[in-house]
């Protein structure tokens, strides 16, 4: 993935110790019986360096499975693989363990993932760097084991895609992992995602997947990079994405006679990128996008939808630039998510689904007056179903009412936010929360108060783009915070109280 960032050891989460600063690639472990994968899941990427806990992102957001990114050595020529290639993050349950585990117990999983833009472009993907197939094979066996997972993911693209010798040192590598699991009755898939054209695979990934069935090596799902294609030309996204499926599952009917259309299809994967991708606005996957590949994916049969990244997977960033943390686009947090969720051991879509907007989402007051705004929910999939509103975030000295509290789908509410003298001048984002059968969606207004006697919070203002660590504290929605441990870009007050902020109470 192209927004991949190598980072060094300046960070360590808090569910991730420097325990163990090698690891022994021996392949020595047990192979239990982990819980194969649904025949269609959805799985986004989770970007493993921010210091996030996986396991609170995928309550928080819906998504029981994530593909976890990424994998790779600490340096070229090394054998040893770690998480973001960070010392202080080996393949041990102290990295990500418990919230492995977590996920598994609420009914997901995750996929580790190997390579990614940065290592494939700094040779510290493992094959790029280990030329040892063994020493490759027994660290495919470590992630597994240590985790107990069913399936690993090879991201495969750039300088990978060229490099032969590594492209056969991998395949050769996978197959001693499948015989491996074959001997010990454990069911391990594999996929490869990999960069795409419009109307399928370049002619260096085809070669990849001809060199595995050279190998006879099993390539169970080939999850495809639909966006930054880089062609200056205008794209329809999701036409996009099913011309590009096309033509790999035509490639793959070639290089799989025996299988059946059913089959082929559920060896297709498809990774979008929310909103504006790397190449800019030309390339924006929008909503009604994801609406239509969902259609697809479903009607096709394919095995995999997923997206980059889940971090994303919000507004945050309106009418921006492709970024980490944020879409590019208008939207609620985790839209793309909800959209995609139900896929997971899904064949049919969503009966019913809803969007809430505010109309206008911002507005000056002086402090004493109040400022409204209507509340606008509309069916996005199926029939109306009933919502139930909520409101938070108010500071002190403002009220905030609904009128109705609910409503059915497509019809619309009041929002009134009534200021006192005592407010705090100010500019404070209140959040509208719809709740219904299908989930909950929101939307956010951004209250302005102005000749408020109240005093604002002494700490500095929360910043999302500044690093805090243990013990810092900050102003937030007339609330104090204090960070537990190392954060960035985490917003106080969306975490739960297992999260990174403990809120001090209102100031």
């Amino acid at each position: 993935m192209r927004l991949v960032r190598s980072f060094s050891a300046a960070f360590t989460a808090a569910a991730t110790t420097a325990a163990a600063l090698g690891l022994s690639l021996t392949a020595t472990g047990t192979a239990q019986a982990a819980t194969p994968l649904p025949d269609h899941v959805f799985a986004p990427y989770f970007e493993a360096w921010t210091g996030e806990s996986p396991a609170a992102l995928s309550a928080r957001s819906g998504s029981k499975h994530l593909t976890m990114a990424f994998l790779q050595t600490a340096s070229k020529g090394s054998c040893t693989p770690y998480w973001n290639g960070d010392t202080s993050m080996p393949i041990a349950a102290s990295t990500f363990g418990a919230d492995v585990k977590t996920i598994q117990s609420n009914g997901g999983d995750v996929i580790p993932s190997f390579g990614g833009y940065a290592a494939d472009t700094t040779g510290t993907e493992i094959a790029d760097s280990c030329t040892d197939v063994q020493q490759i094979a027994a660290a495919y066996e470590k992630v597994i084991t240590t985790y107990d997972i069913s399936r690993l993911d090879m991201d495969v693209e750039v300088d990978s895609l060229d490099n032969t010798a590594a492209i056969d040192r991998r395949n050769k590598a996978i197959k001693l992992v499948e015989d491996w699991a074959a001997a010990n009755g454990r069911k391990v898939e594999i996929s490869y995602t990999l960069p795409t054209t419009t109307h399928g695979l370049a002619d260096n990934a085809e070669a990849l997947l001809r060199n595995a069935v050279s190998n006879g090596t099993r390539v169970d799902v080939v999850n495809l990079m639909t966006f930054d294609y880089y062609d200056n030309q205008p794209h329809d996204m999701a036409k996009d994405t099913q011309t590009a499926a096309q033509g790999l599952y035509d490639l793959l009917a070639e290089l799989y006679p025996s299988k059946t259309p059913a089959q082929l299809w559920n060896t297709v994967g498809v990774t979008e990128m929310p909103g504006v991708d790397d190449f800019g606005n030309a390339e924006t996957f929008t909503l009604s996008n994801a609406r239509t590949v969902y259609d697809w994916a479903v009607s096709k049969g394919i095995n995999t939808l997923s997206f980059w990244a889940l971090q994303r997977d919000n507004g945050g960033c309106a009418g921006g630039a492709a970024a980490d943390n944020c879409s590019g686009i208008q939207q609620n947090q985790w839209d793309f998510t909800h959209i995609f969720a139900p896929f997971t051991g899904g064949t049919t879509t969503p009966s019913d689904d809803f969007s809430v907007a505010l109309s206008p989402a911002s507005g000056s007051v002086a402090a004493g007056r109040s400022a409204t705004a209507t509340v606008k929910t509309a069916v996005t999939k199926g029939e109306a179903q009933s919502v139930k509103l909520s409101v938070s975030g108010a500071p002190v000295g403002v009220t905030a009412s609904l009128s109705p509290t609910s409503l059915t789908a497509g019809a619309t509410s009041v929002l009134t936010l009534a200021t006192t003298s005592a407010a705090a001048s100010g500019t404070y984002n209140v959040t509208v929360t719809g709740s219904g059968t299908s989930g909950s969606h929101s939307a956010t207004y951004s209250l302005s108060i102005t000749g408020g006697s109240g005093s604002q919070c002494t700490d500095a203002p929360w910043a999302k783009d500044k690093v805090y660590t243990g013990g810092q504290q900050v102003s937030y929605k007339s609330h104090i915070w204090k960070a537990k441990w190392w954060t960035t870009g985490e917003e106080p007050g969306t975490t739960g109280e297992w999260g990174v902020w403990q809120d001090l109470g209102a100031c």
